[in-house]
Order: structure tokens, then C-alpha cells, then sequence
């Protein structure tokens, strides 16, 4: 992958996985509930669902995106509609801040995993980014196996790091650490990126 293909794969996933939706409240209850150390047994659920998301868009849609160009730009169009709609949804929607409840019921293990986990795969929006946005950095004139491999494992780690700092937020949250006023802001932050990056992968082509 380009550099700077690359550069852009990683700030996009960066704020897709910071931004805040129903796996990310769903782990941050866990965390104030739980504390946080339990939780990322909630965030690991979550993260292996995305990878059993990404596992199977890498076996399913590289030959079908080397094979069609029409195809090809379908999927990236869906794409930056995809990013913007998140982007406009983190910002004026009410719902999108992150509510957690005070309730000091202990969770076991097992079940904050497979409720993280299920949550995730239920999620449309999971599966349409690992369908529609992942494709759009290929290059389909190089080795596509490495790059499904360099995306995997980025995608990985980002998705660990965010999802385990929502669970420690979560507890942070309820122990007073973290004023209303700034959850929203990064809510406004988010999706004002989510925005700016949809408008820049407008511009990424088949052979970028």
C-alpha cells in the first residue's frame, strides 16, 4: 500500500472506531458498572466480531472488486455516503452521546464477552464498513492478499485500543471524571471527521 493510502485507511478506521454507537455505549455500561478491567472482556467480544466481519469480506470481495470497476465504484460511492451519514448522525443526534447507568450488579466474564460480541455482529453498519469502505484502499494493480493482511491487523489493534478505552471511560464516567459537556464535543468531533474523510474518499480510485 501507498503511504499515504495507507495514512488515509488509518485516520478513517481511527475515528470509525472512536465514534461512539451501539457497541461503544453497550461496552462503556460495562465499564461503569463493572469497572473497567472487566470490561474489556465486553470490548473483546466486540473486537472479535469485527474480525470475523473482516475475515469474511477479505475471502469474498477482492476477486469481485479486481473483476468489475463498475462494481468497484458502487462500493465506493456507498461508502462515502456511509462515512457522511455517520458523521451528520454523531453530531445532531441526541442519541449518539454516551448514557451510562449506575447499576452495581457484577457481570461475569463470559457473558460481557458474548453480549459485546453478538451486539457487534447484529450490527448492519459493522458489516457495511468492512463491505463498502475496506475495498476502496486497494490497489488492484499490487499483491491483495498483503493488503487485506496490513488492514487486518491495523484494524485489529484500533479496534482494541478504542473499544478498551470505552470501558475505562464507562468507569471514569461514573465516578464524576468526565464532564457532559465534553462527551458531546468529541461526538462533534468525530463527525465532523467522519465528514471530511467521506469527502476525501470521494477522490480514491481502483488504482490509488
Amino acid at each position: 500500500m501507498q503511504l499515504d493510502t495507507y495514512l488515509l485507511f488509518f485516520v478513517t478506521t481511527l475515528v470509525i472506531c472512536f465514534t461512539p454507537g451501539a457497541a461503544a455505549i453497550t461496552v462503556a455500561s460495562q465499564g461503569a458498572t463493572n469497572g473497567g478491567r472487566r470490561a474489556l472482556f465486553g470490548a473483546a467480544g466486540v473486537v472479535w466480531g469485527n474480525v470475523i466481519y473482516f475475515i469474511l469480506s477479505a475471502t469474498g470481495i477482492a476477486s469481485l472488486i479486481i473483476a468489475s470497476h463498475t462494481l468497484f465504484s458502487i462500493i465506493k460511492w456507498v461508502g462515502v455516503a456511509y462515512l457522511i451519514f455517520l458523521g451528520g448522525y454523531a453530531i445532531f443526534s441526541k442519541s449518539g452521546a454516551i448514557k451510562v447507568g449506575a447499576d452495581k450488579i457484577k457481570s461475569r466474564y463470559r457473558a460481557m464477552f458474548i453480549k459485546g460480541f453478538v451486539i457487534e455482529l447484529a450490527n448492519p453498519k459493522a458489516l457495511l464498513y468492512f463491505a463498502a469502505v475496506l475495498p476502496q484502499f486497494l490497489d488492484t494493480s499490487s499483491p491483495i492478499a498483503i493488503q487485506f493482511l496490513i488492514m487486518g491487523v491495523t484494524t485489529f489493534f484500533l479496534d482494541c485500543l478504542a473499544y478498551g478505552s470505552y470501558a475505562f471511560l464507562g468507569d471514569r464516567l461514573t465516578r464524576g471524571g468526565m464532564k457532559e459537556w465534553v462527551v458531546n464535543a468529541v461526538n462533534k468531533t468525530a463527525g465532523t471527521a467522519l465528514i471530511f474523510a467521506g469527502i476525501k474518499m470521494a477522490s480514491v480510485s481502483a488504482n490509488n
